[in-house]
């Protein structure tokens, strides 16, 4: 196996708690406003329009939009479900700001400072440059690059979004490796010729998580955390 220079990890999911943060801050305005809902299902309902704003920029119907973006509109797609739908442009902020402020999960800011004393360390995200670096700051993520989608011009999991993040390093693909808890992204990561880690985050969506709760292909390493996937790696 040709020796692995770089680490590229998706993040959402991967390396944060999309959805305990975004409950954390709606749950916030929803007090504040007296309304009754389900942060959780606020924010699943949130992050279900993801995928679709990005197949629009994908399909080329759109030009490239950074992701704070597609979360404004998307905000205002489902805020008039939960009885939110009198948001004041301060509350809008706040809340798309809420994924600038997502917690790491437990073992991931000492998981990656392990992984960094031998690996370059670059956040391979459809997140746009400010949300990563604000990210990074509130929950101690020690990137060594911040790959924003803006930098690849690509949302994953378009080739392009891969082979961009291995060029902008001076890198080959078989010399970065993908780090994932979604099996569809390393799927494409190695057809883009990356070396691949699946790392299990099985409370991703929640206790009735059924998606991405093993490998579903052999990746070259399977881990049950950053700590894990630092052991198998030699730190």
């Amino acid at each position: 196996m040709s020796a692995v220079t770089a680490l590229l990890f998706d993040v959402f999911g991967t390396v944060v708690n999309w959805r305990e943060g975004i409950s954390r801050d709606v749950a916030i305005i929803a007090d504040q406003k007296g309304v009754s809902l389900d942060p959780a299902a606020f924010a699943d309902s949130w992050r279900a329009e993801y995928q679709p704003a990005m197949e629009e920029v994908r399909s080329g119907r759109r030009s490239f939009t950074i992701l704070d973006v597609l979360h404004r509109e998307n905000l205002k797609k489902v805020a008039t479900d939960f009885g939110l739908g009198a948001l004041s442009a301060e509350d809008e902020d706040f809340l798309v700001t809420a994924w600038h402020r997502l917690p790491g999960w437990p073992d991931s800011s000492e998981g990656m400072l392990r992984l960094k004393q031998k690996f370059i360390l670059g956040s391979q995200s459809n997140g746009n440059i400010a949300l990563i670096v604000n990210m990074a700051k509130y929950a101690n993520l020690p990137w060594d690059v911040v790959l924003g989608a803006e930098v690849v011009g690509h949302y994953k999991p378009q080739p392009k979004a891969y082979l961009n993040a291995c060029t902008a390093l001076g890198l080959a693909t078989e010399n970065c490796m993908m780090v994932a808890a979604h099996n569809d992204d390393l799927v494409e990561a190695r057809a883009a010729g990356m070396k691949t880690a699946f790392v299990c985050r099985p409370t991703e969506h929640g206790v009735g998580q059924t998606k991405d709760l093993h490998a579903e292909q052999d990746w070259e390493f399977v881990a049950q955390d950053f700590n894990d996937l630092a052991d198998k790696l030699g730190l």
